[in-house]
């Protein structure tokens, strides 16, 4: 298994992030966005959200001070592909 699917796996791995990322389905969306979704501090929205950057499930742009979560559909196709090997 590659690092980037070790990532994703670990991503996917926790309730919340699969939350956050039927949330992102839907549109992007901010930080403060997000957090009005869930009973959890702005920050460990953040953590989280880190996570699944990392795991390339998700991409984060900047429009001005705004930090913008968007879906990358292209990360979670990479882990299905992996999974119809196995």
């Amino acid at each position: 298994m590659t690092y980037h699917a070790q990532n994703s796996f670990k991503a996917l791995a926790d309730p919340t992030r699969r939350m956050i990322l039927t949330h992102l389905s839907k549109g992007d969306m901010t930080i403060g966005e997000v957090t009005g979704h869930f009973d959890m501090t702005r920050a460990a929205v953040k953590k989280h959200l880190s996570i699944l950057e990392e795991g390339r499930l998700i991409s984060v742009h900047t429009r001005g001070r705004e930090r913008i979560n968007r879906l990358e559909p292209q990360g979670l196709k990479t882990v299905s592909e992996w999974l119809s090997l196995t």
